[in-house]
């Protein structure tokens, strides 16, 4: 995952992405950092690199599948190895 936001330096206002928002994303690409966009001193948009999104997504989804997988041991509903095998043709 990328760096940790610097609020002293990675807050933009939405102001500045309209008048050179090539500027904000090469400070996103150069830092690795998420830049907050803001609109009246409230937060209304992060821009982060496409990969630190990606590797974000595909971390929750882990996260998702671990905490169902979980969800089912406690709940009982778990197979042994050898029911797996046997269901799958892997004897």
């Amino acid at each position: 995952m990328g760096t940790a936001v610097k609020f002293s330096e990675d807050v933009v206002p939405l102001g500045d992405m309209k008048i050179n928002p090539g500027k904000v994303v090469r400070r996103v690409d150069e830092t690795g950092r998420p830049v907050l966009l803001t609109s009246h001193g409230r937060g209304v948009a992060v821009v982060q690199a496409l990969s630190e999104f990606e590797a974000a997504q595909d971390e929750r989804e882990f996260m998702r599948a671990v905490v169902s997988g979980l969800a089912d041991i406690e709940a009982g509903r778990v197979s042994s190895i050898e029911d797996v095998k046997l269901r799958l043709g892997i004897v």
